[in-house]
This record gives structure tokens, C-alpha cells and sequence, in this order.
């Protein structure tokens, strides 16, 4: 039984460790998707570097705002 519990609690130690290195991806996917499709538009339209920059601080805007709100209902216990 104790052995259980210790890895039980050994796993809810790493949960805030895990869930910060999923941010850490998606804010680097969504980063490099929307860099991406800012350089095709800007490639179509003859825009460069418009869209690519504008895109991708968007991306950034985005992903961290959402983490920061993520954040900000765990510290509150979960409450909207």
C-alpha cells in the first residue's frame, strides 16, 4: 500500500512539470504553423514579411494568454 501511494504522489509531482512542457510544444507548433501560413500568404500576395509576422505574434499572443488564463483557474482551484 505505501509503495502505491509514493507512486502516486510521485506522479502528482510531475503533473505541473508535464503540463508546462505541453504548453511549451504547443506554443512551438502553433508558432511555426501560423509563421508558415503567414509566408504562404505573403508569398500569394506579395505582402512579405506582413502576414508571416503578423501570424505569428499572433500565435504567440494567443497560446501564452491561454496559458496565463490556464494558470490563473488553477491557482483559483478551478472556480470561472
Amino acid at each position: 500500500m505505501t509503495t502505491q501511494r509514493t507512486q502516486l504522489q510521485q506522479m502528482h509531482d510531475l503533473a505541473p512539470i508535464l503540463m508546462m512542457s505541453a504548453w511549451g510544444i504547443v506554443i512551438a507548433v502553433t508558432s511555426v504553423l501560423f509563421l508558415y501560413a503567414g509566408y504562404l500568404l505573403d508569398e500569394w500576395l506579395g505582402t512579405a514579411p506582413n502576414f508571416m509576422l503578423g501570424l505569428f505574434f499572433l500565435a504567440i499572443m494567443t497560446t501564452i494568454g491561454r496559458l496565463y488564463q490556464e494558470a490563473w483557474l488553477k491557482i483559483r482551484g478551478g472556480k470561472k
